[in-house]
């Protein structure tokens, strides 16, 4: 156990955290996404749910605020426009974490693409459908002097 750092982060979680660079990419994804196949190393965290990591990773990991969008889900196939309730929770634990940070939404299958290229998939435990989201790193910057 380490002070300040949420349990639910792991060692091999930490450990990719603190590896990636500005404008890597980390994707959370719900039970029933793909995740073994796509290439990226995934991290399990059955049991887990994707808002309780998103809180846990965003306690360590800046966004990145050079960007207009650092925080994707999936879009909803069929209605783009529609917003499944984890969605409002997933804005709510990014504005804790990050003020001024918003979340967007890709489609379905330019998610996937998109994944394919992350430095890491964490596979959560959840089953609210569209429980998916990539979040693009940012910088610490230095304290003023």
């Amino acid at each position: 156990m380490l002070k300040s750092i949420p349990p639910i982060l792991g060692p091999d979680l930490l450990y990719a955290l603190r590896a990636m660079g500005h404008g890597d990419e980390i994707v959370i994804v719900d039970a029933n996404f793909p995740a073994e196949y796509l290439g990226p190393e995934v991290m399990r965290l059955d049991g887990v749910s994707a808002t309780q990591v998103l809180d846990a990773v965003l306690t360590l990991m800046p966004l990145d605020d050079f960007v207009d969008a650092a925080a994707i889900g999936m879009a909803v196939v069929g209605d783009a426009a529609a917003r499944p309730p984890i969605y409002g929770e997933f804005e709510t634990i990014i504005t804790r974490h990050e003020p001024g940070q918003g979340f967007s939404t890709i489609e379905r299958f330019a998610f996937y693409e998109r994944a394919r290229t992350a430095a890491a998939v964490v596979q959560t435990g959840e089953a609210r459908l569209y429980g998916n989201i990539i979040l693009k790193k940012g910088i610490i910057r230095p304290a003023a002097a």
